[in-house]
């Protein structure tokens, strides 16, 4: 019996005295999701697509998480920055039938969504498939095209389905836009209505690279002697990310997350800089970003972290500044920062 007793003090003796690295391992040993897989691969994606692209990281996180919430992407910035090739590569690493769409402005819906054409040899009319039908879309200079065209992505964006003749047609999953668009040049181009622009879950900015970037951006190139896509390989396939998907719709949101969310959107409609707030859209959009960016570090639970970083790229095209403060060169970047500083964090 004595003997029992001392074993059991030696087993406690040795719980207490685990080092902190130990006690970590332990807490996300009893995660309720099993978050390591996806971890891993994202990962692994992350280098694959390091053999190409250097720097910009929180460009290829932020795709990351929109890739595990089923949103589309708005990428912007100035022309020759790897905005393009970042998604095309991006694509790569995807094993999923990729489509690329140069938006012009004598682009027509029909070019995008497909036609119907008469056969000939039955006398009825065939719907052709337009390049919208494949699982990632790579929309090059967005705002190229005209109204009419771009208000043909409204509800393919949305519902993930397209209605043409009375006939409704639904696409594979998984499926993602990604639309680059350049903010410096403006002749012959057309701005996206606010409509299209809340069917983006985000709007990424692109910067230069610093000196240290480009110089590795250099070396690589000219050390490089295949193409830049077969240096790439697909490392996630449909069915793994759908359940990958399906573990970051699980991540748990506590009420206290929930209401400080709601609370920096509803605070954004009534902001004296802003003449247009988030919409709820907007809040669901910033709940999702967040169970992904916890999923992606492990965790099954969202912090108040993980909200601040996904509010910006979330908000920035989806609030509007009033006349006065466009006029002072203020940009929607500041005022998100100054809503989140007024919106009290949860402890």
């Amino acid at each position: 019996m004595e003997k029992h007793k001392d074993q059991e003090d030696l087993n406690l003796n040795q719980e207490h005295s685990q080092t902190p690295s130990e006690a970590t391992e332990n807490l996300e040993f009893k995660n309720r999701i099993p978050l390591e897989d996806l971890r891993k691969s994202v990962a692994s994606l992350k280098a694959e697509l390091a053999k190409v692209i250097v720097g910009q990281h929180e460009f290829i996180e932020l795709l990351i998480v929109a890739l595990l919430t089923d949103g589309h992407v708005l990428i912007e910035g100035v022309p020759g920055i790897a905005k393009t090739v970042t998604a095309k590569l991006f694509a790569k690493t995807l094993n999923t039938a990729f489509s690329r769409i140069q938006f012009t402005p004598d682009l027509m819906p029909s070019d995008v969504l497909g036609t119907s054409v008469l056969n000939m040899k039955t006398s009825d009319f065939e719907f052709k498939h337009g390049p919208i039908f494949s699982n990632i879309i790579l929309i090059d200079e967005i705002n190229r095209a005209p109204a009419k065209t771009q208000a043909a992505l409204f509800e393919v964006m949305e519902e993930r389905q397209i209605t043409i003749d009375g006939h409704k047609y639904e696409l594979e999953k998984p499926f993602m836009v990604l639309a680059t668009q350049n903010p410096i040049e403006q002749e012959g181009t057309y701005a996206l209505p606010e409509a299209q622009l809340d069917r983006f879950l985000f709007k990424i900015k692109v910067e230069y690279p610093d000196l240290e970037d480009e110089i590795l951006i250099l070396k690589s190139q000219n050390a490089r002697k295949g193409s830049q896509l077969e240096v790439v390989n697909a490392i996630l396939s449909p069915e793994k990310l759908q359940e990958y998907r399906d573990q970051t719709r699980q991540v748990l949101v506590e009420e206290k997350i929930l209401n400080y969310i709601a609370s920096i959107t509803v605070k954004s409609r009534t902001h004296p800089h802003l003449y247009l707030g988030g919409s709820p859209r907007a809040s669901l959009a910033i709940m999702n970003s967040a169970k992904a960016f916890a999923a992606i570090n492990g965790r099954d639970f969202v912090t108040p972290e993980d909200v601040k970083r996904a509010v910006t790229p979330v908000l920035r095209h989806r609030v509007i500044l009033s006349p006065e403060r466009e006029m002072e060169g203020m940009t929607p970047e500041t005022v998100i920062e100054m809503l989140v500083q007024s919106v009290e964090v949860p402890r």
